[in-house]
């Protein structure tokens, strides 16, 4: 089989671009043909003899508005002549001109516009002015990818229910994201000595963008409050971020303890009690589900799309991220209770087993095999 997909990067890092790394490594060592067309593509993958690249140059552009405009052009005559030599081509969300047989939808534009915790609703200055610039944008240009693409791949069926909002299209296929369970998995052996943080304390841990409402630490830190047994770490870049000052105002220095960015979060997640990330809008974070295969419980929001995963027995979900009362409820619970953490833990590592990156992966190959058959039957057309 001949694969094409559109993604701005091809790395282990971060969202998007893991989930298609993932895909695209389990479709090369099924020995398939895989063509990328992205700005970066991780080295170990360009390695692969069946890997083609297609590079999209955006460097130099001044902002990430631009930069998705230009890819999307670039993108279009990169393989506008090509795109009929692919058996399926795969791009996600609004990312090229191009139309497409299979969108995978990782985020929707115009249901994060509606939130409360938008920046442009929080604060209208220069910035909040950009990002309701680059979200309205992006609201319209999903909608003509969506009507663009033969199979909307939702990444949750939270992401399902906003698609359907604001499209006709019929019952898209949900594939959420999955987890490496051997990098991420429980070890009750790892000593926290490594990142100066206190021992034989309960210990909760929150990662992601920090410099972002939407992720919800401030709420996490009010609630902290509360809970005056439990210690925190926090991984995510700080500079920028309100939430030191934050944390320094509600007295709390002595029990929050900022890691900045980590690029070692497997080890770190061995070392902690729970992870709490009451997110505001997400459409299914991987952080959780790298969690839950940590044999960590959960405290996590209905408004992330992850929370589909999370049974009750694997941890909390908060009907509302404003929720701060029951957000310290539950990290107390969890801070107080070794034999619930333990429970919950276990369910969690069981949830996360059903959700491996090899698991994601074949069911994009099963949809990779449905729509090239539906193909070969007829045409979608060019663009």
């Amino acid at each position: 089989m001949k694969l094409c997909i559109v993604t701005h990067k091809l790395l282990k890092g971060d969202g998007q671009a893991r989930v298609n790394y993932e895909i695209v490594s389990d479709m090369l060592q099924r020995g398939h043909e895989v063509t990328v067309c992205a700005s970066s593509v991780a080295p170990e993958l360009l390695a692969r003899s069946n890997l083609i690249w297609r590079k999209v140059p955006v460097k130099g552009w001044p902002t990430q508005l631009l930069k998705n405009q230009v890819f999307a052009v670039l993108s279009t005559f990169q393989l506008l002549r090509l795109r009929q030599h692919y058996d399926v081509l795969m791009v996600n969300g609004f990312i090229t001109w191009l139309k497409s047989d299979i969108n995978a939808v990782h985020f929707v534009h115009s249901s994060w516009i509606k939130s409360p915790a938008h920046p442009f609703k929080l604060k209208k200055n220069l910035f909040g002015w950009y990002q309701l610039s680059f979200t309205l944008l992006n609201s319209l240009l999903e909608r003509v990818a969506f009507a663009r693409t033969s199979q909307l791949v939702p990444v949750s069926h939270k992401v399902k229910n906003e698609i359907q909002a604001v499209t006709a299209r019929g019952n898209p296929n949900v594939i959420m994201n999955g987890v490496d369970v051997t990098e991420f998995h429980p070890d009750q052996n790892v000593s926290r000595e490594r990142w100066e943080l206190p021992e034989n304390v309960p210990l909760a841990l929150f990662a992601g963008d920090i410099k972002s409402s939407r992720k919800n630490l401030d709420s996490v830190l009010k609630a902290m409050q509360d809970v005056k047994e439990l210690h925190l770490a926090v991984a995510g870049e700080t500079q920028g971020s309100p939430y030191v000052k934050l944390a320094e105002q509600l007295g709390l220095s002595e029990r929050v303890h900022f890691l900045g960015f980590r690029k070692d979060l497997s080890e770190l997640m061995k070392c902690v009690d729970f992870f709490v990330f009451p997110s505001r809008y997400e459409a299914c974070t991987l952080v959780v589900i790298e969690a839950l295969a940590s044999g960590l419980p959960v405290i996590t929001t209905y408004e992330s799309g992850v929370s589909e995963l999370i049974e009750m027995e694997a941890g909390f979900i908060l009907h509302h991220p404003e929720d701060v009362a029951g957000l310290a409820t539950a990290m107390k619970r969890l801070a107080t209770n070794a034999e619930l953490r333990s429970v919950q833990g276990k369910k969690a590592r069981e949830v996360a087993e059903r959700h491996s990156w090899s698991t994601v992966a074949a069911a994009y190959m099963q949809l990779f095999e449905k729509v090239s058959a539906e193909k070969k039957r007829g045409s979608y057309g060019a663009i």
